[in-house]
């Protein structure tokens, strides 16, 4: 027993002994490095995804690597990517498997399934409005934008800025603009998974169509729509006959500019090729009405009084449809990580994590964020997430990450870099170490909004630490003095000292074993 033991826990050891490194000094937090290009989404190619899993690697190298990338939309103002979330254990698993022996059995866990989306949006561009099947957690990442949403029956807009975390609800209707002056927009967003419909990683239900995809108002027979509107067939002719140029659309409103009126897509000539358009495709309506029940007073919409009183409210009679409603609305503030001080902070790096008791609207979908940053060489210490599965982006630099299964043995060891996705099993003993070239910064979702109070298997505050006795000691099969020794060589906590440029005899012989 007591010889198992030591072979068992021998991984860990060469952890604790590679804690004892040298020192480095720290970086300030600093938002402008990502404005200089770094953390670029990389993948161009469907099906292709970060470095950490893909090509010959041995097996298991890339276990934890999710390479996968879909495009989902591809439209004339930009892209949205994502990449699929797996369940633990992947299909691909044998029941024979390593990882299996000494614990672990059943089938596959959805719990904690989620997916990372990555959209693009050039300058002066439109996401238009709509709903989707799945709670999303935005972050931008670089640029700004203005998102408008449905928050308890009124529309709400806010403005965001690099380092804002932004929560839209299921079901929710929302629309996004880029607003920076002459820059791309590039946000990360968590994909909830768990209210799926299942068509895809998400379902989106257009308000006014996008390209291929009609409005989803077009699918009622057109009686229900002139009732339900109060309007005309030809005006409603006019509205569900245009095309758009797909999901995400060029676009200027220049009654925010001063000016005044407001125009979308590319101007005159997009208005003239849908008028064309509807020369060309009519919309014929059945059971048409007579043509003096047509012409007795109603309404003249144009699309944006038609949806305005969708997306913004019931209108007052005699009130204009389009205007917004009075009514004060207070919909949570945007929370950005920069602008508050980090979780955990030494000389070797940083970390930021929110949940629900910092920023109350992760809570409605049970998802908390997260932002390290790591000095170059320097260690997240190995520990245990004992609350939620976590998935991340690197944004920066270079590292290295470890995964060790659950009776003891080496899951993963992979090298990331700048745009890759990784993911780490609840339960699931981790580590990630910063490249000597550089910082190592990466960002995140954790599947709980609850305080996730991470379980640190080395350093100062590490449960090896707390539980130190004779106990703990029998189950390594030493002297308790003797891993008392090692235990409480780190002094340091959390966030480690670069690891050794060479291994010490002492971590090869163990090795070995």
């Amino acid at each position: 027993m007591t010889g198992r033991g030591v072979v068992t826990m021998a991984p860990l050891f060469m952890l604790l002994l590679l804690l004892s490194g040298s020192s480095a000094m720290g970086a300030p937090r600093h938002r402008e490095r990502w404005e200089e290009g770094e953390g670029e989404w990389r993948p161009e190619e469907e099906g292709k995804g970060g470095g950490g899993g893909g090509g010959g690697e041995p097996a298991g190298e890339g276990l934890f690597v999710l390479d996968k990338v879909e495009k989902v939309v591809d439209s004339e103002g930009g892209q949205v990517r994502v990449v699929r979330g797996q369940p633990w254990p992947p299909a691909s698993f044998a029941p024979e498997a390593r990882w299996q022996q000494g614990g672990w059995s059943g089938g596959a866990c959805q719990e904690g399934l989620m997916h990372i989306g990555f959209i693009t949006m050039e300058p002066k561009t439109l996401f238009v409005p709509q709903y989707m099947d799945s709670n999303l957690i935005l972050f931008v990442q670089r640029g700004e934008v203005k998102v408008g949403w449905i928050h308890k029956d009124e529309l709400v807009e806010k403005k965001l800025k690099m380092g804002d975390v932004l929560h839209i609800d299921a079901g929710s209707t929302f629309y996004m603009v880029n607003t920076g002056e002459g820059q791309r927009l590039q946000v990360i967003c968590s994909i909830d998974a768990s209210d799926s419909a299942g068509f895809g990683p998400y379902q989106s239900f257009y308000l006014g169509g996008a390209g291929k995809q009609g409005s989803m108002l077009g699918g009622f027979d057109p009686t229900i729509l002139t009732t339900a509107f109060n309007t005309t067939y030809d005006e409603l002719a006019r509205i569900f006959t245009v095309k758009s140029g797909g999901p995400i659309v060029f676009y200027t409103n220049t009654t925010e500019n001063g000016g005044g009126g407001e125009e979308h897509g590319r101007g005159d000539k997009k208005r003239d090729a849908g008028e064309k358009e509807r020369e060309n495709d009519p919309w014929r309506p059945v059971g048409r009405g007579d043509e003096d029940e047509r012409g007795n007073g109603q309404w003249t919409w144009s699309w944006r009084k038609l949806m305005g009183g969708f997306i913004g409210g019931a209108s007052s009679d005699g009130a204009e449809p389009n205007k917004k409603s009075d009514k004060t609305v207070r919909a949570p503030d945007p929370y950005n990580l920069f602008d508050h001080d980090p979780s955990f902070q030494n000389a070797y790096g940083w970390s930021v994590s929110i949940d629900k008791h910092d920023y109350e609207p992760l809570g409605h979908s049970d998802i908390g964020v997260y932002l390290v940053n790591l000095t170059a060489g320097s260690m997240m210490a190995p520990h245990v997430n004992p609350r939620a599965t976590e998935y991340g982006v690197v944004l920066g630099g270079e590292g290295d990450i470890q995964v060790v299964f659950p009776n003891g043995t080496l899951a993963m060891s992979a090298q990331v870099r700048a745009g890759d996705v990784f993911w780490i099993p609840r339960y699931f003993p981790f580590a990630q170490v910063a490249s000597r070239a550089g910082p190592f910064e990466f960002f995140g979702f954790t599947t709980s909004a609850r305080r996730n109070r991470p379980q640190f298997l080395a350093g100062a505050t590490s449960v090896l630490r707390t539980m130190l006795g004779p106990e703990l000691a029998a189950s390594f099969g030493v002297p308790e003095e003797e891993l008392r020794e090692v235990v409480q060589a780190q002094k340091e906590a959390v966030i480690l000292p670069p690891v050794p440029e060479k291994e010490p005899t002492v971590i090869r012989l163990v090795a070995k074993e």
